[in-house]
């Protein structure tokens, strides 16, 4: 998982950088044996994709595959990236201004655009959920108070969703599979929904 590898990434950094790109699938071409797979009508006639369109199940994948090829030199040394977002990490502003440049200069030559109004050069930036600063990953605040005011589940769909918002999270919290235990418990097939005493004191355990 992205976010487990990051701690090792990060040791001793303090400046961030992160870049959102915009998701230009249509700049990578199709293989040649794939482009009637994309045939669509329109009116009376049949078009086909040259390029890869938006939708396609493993596009995603494609474009990161992309973005790695031109920056393979510099991955998990000073940048790392996931889909659409990128941050730029360094131990100084000095140094830092020189792994900006060298990302800067291979997204020109690979040409995904950024989106510059969601550039921030910070001390403390959120990447893929958590906070990152030089102190390391932590939780965001702003993530807390959703699940503080979270309502307790009356159905295993709503244990499901409510247990969907520790994904990023179970990492900050010890022995979280054993306190969730009897919420999990809920949402097994075959199991009757009975919120009893342990399932309120593991719900409870949220503060």
């Amino acid at each position: 998982m992205i976010i487990d590898n990051l701690m090792d990434y990060l040791v001793g950094t303090c400046v961030f950088n992160k870049i959102d790109l915009r998701l230009e699938y249509h700049r990578i071409g199709m293989k040649g044996e794939n482009i009637p797979k994309t045939t669509f009508k329109r009116r009376c006639e049949h078009y086909e994709y040259l390029v890869i369109p938006f939708g396609m199940t493993n596009a995603p994948t494609i474009f990161m595959n992309y973005i790695n090829q031109g920056f393979q030199p510099y991955l998990d040394k000073f940048v790392v990236f996931f889909i659409d977002d990128i941050l730029v990490y360094s131990k100084i502003r000095e140094e830092h201004e020189e792994h900006l440049k060298v990302v800067l200069q291979t997204l020109r030559d690979r040409q995904p655009y950024a989106k510059l109004y969601k550039c921030d050069l910070v001390v403390e930036v959120s990447f893929l959920g958590p906070i990152i600063s030089s102190g390391g990953i932590a939780i965001d605040p702003s993530k807390v108070k959703v699940v503080l005011k979270w309502e307790i589940p009356k159905s295993a769909g709503e244990i499901r969703s409510f247990l969907g918002l520790f994904d990023y999270y179970r990492r900050f919290i010890e022995e979280f599979s054993k306190i969730a235990l009897p919420l999990t418990r809920l949402t097994r097939k075959g199991v009757v929904f009975v919120w009893d005493s342990k399932c309120e004191s593991s719900f409870q355990r949220k503060d």
